[in-house]
Parts: structure tokens; sequence; C-alpha cells
């Protein structure tokens, strides 16, 4: 019998998590949250998925039929679904749908989960998609495309022109912003000699740099002298006119 997703979903609700996730996620409308914590949502992800093995291969799945089902009514409904693409293990048919996708993500939680296990066997092909979402006009396939610079090119895969193109974005978009901030601050503790002069030239905006600069300092990675030296790159804040 084939699973009714959107009952499932309502059925694993936790009022106080709906009151919890509009509080660390207040892009998304109350109304759009059910209130399902997400080790709930990978154990339906899985069941999905085993469904979907088990399927009649004339007859399309469940899973198919809810990636095609876009925009989604709930929050969770998003979530599900980027969940269930860490699971695809063809890299066009997931590209394919994580692009359909993309333009329907409309908050950092949902744009974050995005995480397919195959793109780190195929970051060959992947580089120039990221570039690409870069270059999107929707805040939230940029900050897609600034997550997957930092998931999977830093270290030994990092290239100056990857952190050029991010460096260059100019966004009034908080979760932009903070995305590229999270991007300078992870490159710092895994490529701290390529990253750090992108803030001793102030490559970035100066809300973006102190926030690297804030990001980096907080990581374990970072050594203390490092942090002392990070410190010490931070812009003042300007005053305002008129101010003392």
């Amino acid at each position: 019998m084939a699973i009714d997703i959107t009952k499932e979903l309502l059925a694993l609700q936790d009022l106080a998590y709906k009151e919890y996730t509009g509080k660390v996620n207040p892009a998304v409308p109350q109304e759009k949250v059910i209130g399902i914590r997400i080790p709930k949502l990978r154990q339906l992800a899985k069941m999905l998925l085993k469904e979907a093995k088990q399927a009649d291969k004339s007859e399309p799945t469940q899973v198919k039929s809810f990636f095609a089902d876009l925009p989604h009514k709930y929050f969770e409904e998003n979530l599900l679904h980027a969940i269930l693409f860490s699971e695809m293990h063809d890299f066009d048919q997931l590209i394919e749908a994580v692009e359909r996708f993309l333009p329907y993500v409309e908050d950092w939680g949902t744009c974050d989960t995005i995480s397919p296990k195959i793109f780190a066997q195929h970051t060959k092909e992947l580089e120039p998609l990221a570039f690409k979402w870069l270059k999107d006009s929707h805040p939230y396939t940029i900050r897609f495309g600034i997550c997957v610079f930092m998931s999977y090119f830093l270290g030994d895969l990092f290239k100056p022109d990857q952190a050029d193109a991010i460096a260059a974005i100019r966004s009034d978009e908080y979760y932009v912003n903070m995305m590229t901030a999270w991007y300078f601050a992870t490159a710092l503790a895994f490529n701290y000699d390529e990253a750090v002069p992108y803030l001793q030239t102030q490559h970035l905006d100066d809300w973006t740099h102190n926030k690297a600069i804030q990001k980096a300092v907080e990581s374990r990675r970072i050594t203390p002298e490092q942090k002392v030296y990070l410190k010490s790159l931070r812009i003042p804040a300007k005053k305002s006119i008129g101010s003392k």
C-alpha cells in the first residue's frame, strides 16, 4: 500500500518543536511548520526509499511523485525532499532533481539539508554547477552554491577562483552573507594561508568580513595565535553622522 506522505508527516507532529522551529528559522511562516524533529524525518525517508525499492517498476514510486509535487505545502515536506536527495545514486538524475527543487527553497534550513552523499565522488562535474549557482538570482540557490564549495572544495580541492567568486558576491540577503562568512571562516580552518589574504585586503563587505572573523575565532580548528591576528583584522564599526 502506498504511503500517504502528508498524513505520515502530520502524525509525527511535535508542537513544542514547532515553536522551536519558528524561533530558529523565522523565515518560514508558522502555518507552514508542522513541527517534526530531523531524526523522525530521516526515519520516514528510509521507509519511503524501502517502499520505492519494492515497488512495481512500471508504476511511479511515491518518492518520484513527491519530487514532482512542487511547491510543497509544508516546511517539513521541503526538508524531507532535501533528505531524500542524499540517497540518490545517479549523479545526472540528482542534479536534474536538485535544480528543479532549488527555486522553491525559501529558507536556510531546507537549503543546508541538501547534502547528497555522491557529491564527493563527482567534484569535477559539480564544480562548474556550483559556479553557476553562485550567479543565480535566487538567494537560496546562491547560498547553496557557496555551501557546496564549503562542503566539498576546501582542503586539497581549494582553488583561488572559487574563493574569488564567493568574495565577489554582494547581496542584501542576510542568509547569503552569513553563508559567505561561514565559507571564509571554514576556509581559514582548512586553507589558512590561502584564505587570510581575503581579510587582509578586505575583499568582503564590512559585515561579512567581521562575521567571518567572528566565526573563525569561535572555531577550535584555528590556533590561538591565528585568532589573535584575525581579531586585529576586524573593521571598526563606522560612526553614524552626528555621533560622538
